[in-house]
């Protein structure tokens, strides 16, 4: 066979996301760090079989229409870092295709350097043994021998198997994975997808699915249907310093007075954010360390009253659909943020986030879920905070697909989000905003109690599905009986002479009780410092601790 027409292709592409589907909890389980997270696997197998159905649906005979098509779809489409990555491989096998009705042995050569150029490209800073290698080492060998192949099928899989072997050279290239004994999650992917396609050359039919458990998260809104407001007012200001006096001093006589209170210094001034029934006391303690500006305290029973009045009038609307149309700007800026958990959503809603977009660290949001968001927020300029380190490159994507101005805060961790919405001043310009929001941002520390998603030896430790983890940035911090005992772990690797608050996020599979109780312990470990409890009420993560 020498060409391939447009209902190979067809074929192809399901057989592709059918073979990555039914193989996706395989290639999750090459995940090396054990915390729950979006697995490589389901992420790619959720972008390209979201991709697929779009794309099958198309009407069309014309082969580089199809593909452009499916590269649309694919980025709209995209999870996590391993799904973005994938979208720009498609991306740029299609572009190199976008004229041809039909495909033949040099159009494919030409799409796999695209594909590799296009997704380098991609990555500021590309890491080799991953699917960037394996996608390269391919594309080379395609580059190099090409013209040894007048039959397309064929050539195939010679480029299958020449996949295969730089797959299995991960291990060489990425002392982590030759640690755990495994390959590279996303290579394995992208070696999955061209295995799917070359036996439905060879054979002639799709491969079936067989995995019927892959489900497109429903990202629905986060919203209380009761209001259990304890504390109405929210009071947010900034202190510009004019005393000596310090802010942990202020921070100890307000603490008893509400919750979700944080209080964030630098050289010159404080910004504070609490819920309080007493917003005149907190501002009497705030004038005693200098002059109050960009004073705010909203009732937020009215507020949730009218949230839920909102909720109710969208909801009613028959015309939802997939494309949301740009909500016409009536103001400057809007904020989007990554959140999961009922606690730490009304806390970026208290910030003045316009939208959250619900998801997190095992439920990665689309390119196409932030970008709906993006345009349901009436503002010029939006500043979405990814708050995973999974979900950045999804949000790069989003400027690209908007009018709107886009400007991705590259937040790892909801305290860091949290940080950097407080950060915000309205009379800066967009850029020293963005850089002034990246600057509080970079200074919370932050960790994570969980729990391990699968056995493991990491660095020569026993990790048992289930144990309780300390996760701090890249590394395992400890691995614990209790999820108590991993903050205080935490906190010990944490704290130094320059810490001044402790923030501990407590989430749903944990109770008010056993936070108050660790709490209670690292205030007496470290009477220096103010200890906070804050109802997160996330989702995987016992707690999330910071440390300022």
């Amino acid at each position: 066979m020498n060409n391939l027409n447009t209902s190979m292709l067809r074929m192809m592409i399901a057989s592709a996301s059918a073979h990555l589907r039914n193989n996706r909890k395989l290639i999750d389980d090459l995940n090396v760090f054990p915390v729950p997270d979006g697995d490589t696997g389901t992420n790619m197998s959720l972008t390209f079989s979201g991709a697929t159905e779009m794309t099958l649906a198309e009407d069309t005979d014309h082969a580089g229409k199809l593909l452009a098509k499916l590269a649309s779809a694919a980025l709209r489409n995209a999870r996590g870092n391993s799904g973005v990555i994938l979208s720009q491989i498609v991306r740029g096998f299609a572009k190199a295709l976008e004229t041809k009705e039909v495909i033949g042995v040099i159009d494919v050569k030409d799409a796999l350097v695209s594909a590799k150029t296009t997704a380098y490209r991609a990555v500021m800073k590309p890491t080799e043994g991953t699917i960037l290698t394996v996608i390269r080492e391919t594309s080379e060998y395609a580059e190099a021998n090409y013209q040894s192949f007048d039959d397309i099928t064929a050539f195939f899989r010679a480029i299958l198997e020449a996949g295969i072997v730089s797959l299995n050279r991960t291990p060489e290239l990425l002392p982590a994975l030759k640690k755990a004994g495994v390959v590279d999650a996303g290579g394995k992917g992208l070696i999955t997808i061209f295995e799917g396609m070359t036996l439905a050359l060879e054979t002639g039919k799709a491969i079936e699915i067989t995995d019927n458990t892959l489900q497109t998260p429903a990202l629905a809104k986060v919203s209380k249907t009761d209001a259990d407001i304890k504390f109405l007012y929210c009071t947010e200001f900034i202190i510009n310093k004019t005393s000596s006096r310090k802010a942990s001093q202020f921070q100890a006589a307000i603490t008893d007075k509400g919750d979700c209170m944080l209080v964030i210094e630098d050289e010159d001034i404080v910004k504070v954010h609490i819920h309080t029934n007493h917003p005149g006391f907190v501002i009497e303690q705030a004038i005693k360390l200098g002059e109050l500006t960009n004073l705010k305290i909203d009732n937020m029973k009215y507020q949730h009253e009218e949230r839920i009045s909102d909720d109710i009038e969208e909801l009613s609307q028959d015309n939802i659909s997939d494309e949301t149309a740009p909500a016409a700007p009536s103001k400057k800026y809007g904020f989007a943020a990554v959140s999961a958990g009922e606690g730490l959503s009304e806390l970026f809603r208290s910030l003045n986030a316009d939208e959250i977009i619900e998801g997190g660290q095992t439920m990665n949001p689309s390119t196409q879920d932030l970008l709906s968001a993006v345009e349901r927020i009436p503002a010029e300029v939006v500043y979405i905070f990814p708050n995973n380190k999974n979900i950045i490159l999804a949000a790069d994507q989003v400027d690209a697909l908007t009018e709107k101005t886009v400007i991705v805060i590259p937040t790892v961790n909801i305290p860091q989000g949290l940080s950097a919405m407080m950060a915000f001043d309205e009379s800066l310009s967009p850029e020293e905003n963005a850089e002034a929001m990246k600057e509080f941002a970079n200074s919370v520390e932050c960790g994570q109690v969980t729990f391990a998603a699968r056995d493991t030896n990491l660095d020569g430790v026993e990790i048992k599905l289930g144990d309780c983890l300390a996760v701090c940035g890249k590394d395992i911090a400890a691995v614990t009986a209790t999820p108590e005992e991993a903050v205080e772990e935490l906190t010990r690797r944490m704290v130094t002479d320059e810490s001044g608050v402790i923030s501990l996020y407590y989430g749903e599979d944990t109770t008010k009780e056993n936070a108050e109780g660790i709490a209670a312990k690292l205030e007496e470990k470290y009477p220096d410092l103010d200890v906070s409890v804050i109802y997160g009420g996330q989702p995987v993560y016992f707690y999330i601790v910071s440390v300022e």
